[in-house]
């Protein structure tokens, strides 16, 4: 075995924010596998396509919506004429929680962190003049997500648009709500039901859609590292699986849907490597755990956001490189879609000027780095190789605690995955303000007296909720209310006794212009609301 070269002086230990030590220099017998499988061939490590990225492009997809669905529609419009190939909806509070914007709860937040959308009549101006049968929309929305993609089915029927054409994603993971994100509305288990109904609709209904993204997103911005965002993500996929499989799914099929979200943060190895290992240790766990074969029910296909967390305040325009490097991740990484934040999204909605900065990036990425040319072009790097396995044995240890406490739905009922995931952020706040993590122009490098420039401010308008409440007074007055009634008593009857799929129920609720706030309200009436955990 080769050693570590001697440094001049006293060099400091270095380590990954997940706290794997770096070594000075990579030699060979670092890693086990330095020329690991080619691409496309299982475990899957160098990416789920032999031909990568020059058979087809990851889909740029931007996270946009706010206001009204006027203005989201205007911007989405603006947004593709631009090059984006892909919607990503980004949706008010009130809609994520279940509200009308008529609701006390809801008044001051209608349209503030996205659009709202409380009927099929706002979905269908959102949609006005996109098609839905030619673009690939993803929803990120949990909460009510069944509730939201039977809006979206209803829209594309109003459209004239076959189902089986419909593409796209709908996040549809609540149990990483419970833990990190709030937008949660009903107790676990009823949520889990909620959540197999739609995916088994989805398989028979929309074949080309993904009726869930688990995603690691949320919880690494609450705190984790990426170890264990690949690892709680993982276990929450597989508390998926086995209550897919528990009510009838068939594994091989069901999983071809399944679909992965995540954030990247700033360092380019450690996050490139921790797709590599999920990739794998994924399709390692279904054949493990329940004998899949089918390769491509073993495909880890995930999307990713460069920013979030890692983005500041303080000197906003160094966000626009921290986007370009996550995104250079993501791409080293395989990820099949992508979306760039914007500078200004550390404080504000992105303006046309700081959105359109965020897709150039991408652009730039695809078409000028040259890093998409070559499947997989850091494999074999005998430093990449021995992360990539020091990161799956990491997840491996995380996800056996979970399974050693009783497995994840119990961990989040019980409280004890929240507590884990607090600590972790405390840590990393606390590094952060002792300096020994840097974040360039916040704790390192400040000028004195700093004044940070923003640049353009985006300025929402103050009438959009006048105007949203006023819109949801007019569908109520329009529809009819006799059909609303009986398409709400319908799904409340059916939830009382869980003999049924939802999803139609949800689907002809929407047809009849029942709201979101009215949809939920029945759902509680049944099942409840969660109650988070509290523990001293």
């Amino acid at each position: 075995m080769s050693a570590q070269p001697k440094s001049e002086g006293t060099a400091a230990r270095v380590a990954t924010p997940s706290g794997i030590e770096v070594p000075l220099v990579a030699t060979r017998d670092l890693a086990r596998e330095p020329d690991p499988e080619l691409p496309g061939v299982f475990p899957f490590t160098r990416g789920i396509f032999a031909d990568g990225y020059r058979g087809r492009p990851w889909t740029i997809r931007q996270y946009s919506g706010f206001g009204s669905a006027e203005e989201s529609n205007q911007r989405y419009r603006f947004l593709l004429e631009q090059g984006q190939t892909g919607l990503s909806v980004a949706l008010d509070l009130p809609t994520q929680c279940g509200y009308d914007p008529d609701h006390a709860m809801a008044r001051p937040e209608v349209g503030k962190v996205g659009v709202s959308l409380f009927s099929l009549s706002e979905m269908e101006t959102l949609f006005e003049g996109i098609d839905l049968g030619a673009i690939s929309t993803s929803f990120t929305i949990n909460g009510t997500a069944a509730i939201i993609y039977a809006m979206y089915l209803a829209a594309a029927d109003k459209q004239g648009v076959p189902r089986a054409r419909l593409t796209g994603t709908i996040q549809n993971d609540i149990l990483k709500e419970y833990v990190a994100r709030g937008t949660w509305i009903f107790p676990v288990r009823p949520s889990m039901r909620l959540i197999a109904d739609s995916v088994l609709y989805s398989n028979e209904v929309t074949p080309r859609f993904n009726a869930i993204s688990i995603a690691g997103a949320h919880v690494r911005d609450a705190g984790c590292t990426a170890v264990e965002e690949m690892a709680y993500t993982l276990a929450n996929g597989l508390a998926y699986v086995d209550e897919l499989i528990r009510r009838g799914g068939d594994v091989a099929k069901f999983a071809r849907r399944l679909s992965f979200f995540f954030y990247v943060h700033m360092d380019l190895f450690e996050e490139a490597c921790k797709f590599r290992a999920g990739r794998r240790l994924w399709a390692r766990l279904l054949r493990e755990r329940h004998g899949v074969t089918d390769e491509k029910a073993l495909h880890l296909r995930f999307g990713v956001v460069c920013g979030g967390s890692s983005l500041v305040a303080a000197q906003p325009y160094n966000n626009i490189v921290r986007v370009a490097i996550e995104n250079l991740a993501a791409v080293l990484g395989g990820a099949q879609s992508i979306f760039t934040c914007a500078y200004d999204e550390a404080f504000q909605i992105p303006t046309e000027f700081s959105a359109e900065i965020a897709l150039r990036t991408q652009q730039i990425v695809q078409h000028e780095s040259g890093v998409a040319a070559t499947v997989d072009p850091l494999g074999g790097s005998y430093y990449v190789e021995s992360l990539t396995e020091r990161m799956e044995a990491g997840m491996r240890e995380v996800m056996g605690e979970i399974d050693a406490y009783g497995g994840v739905v119990k961990a989040i009922e019980e409280g004890w995955l929240q507590r884990r995931i607090a600590v972790r952020a405390r840590q990393r706040k606390d590094a952060t303000d002792r300096g020994t993590r840097v974040v360039v122009g916040q704790n390192r490098y400040r000028r004195p007296a700093q004044a940070d420039s923003y640049g353009e401010v985006f300025r929402l308008d103050p009438q959009i909720a006048a105007r949203v409440l006023q819109k949801h007074a007019q569908v109520k007055r329009g529809r009819d209310a006799a059909r609303a009634a009986r398409a709400l008593d319908t799904l409340e009857a059916a939830a009382a006794t869980d003999q049924e799929n939802l999803m139609p129920l949800l689907v002809e609720c929407c047809h009849a212009y029942a709201t979101v706030g009215e949809m939920v309200e029945r759902l509680k009436r049944c099942w409840g609301e969660f109650q988070e955990p509290v523990r001293l």
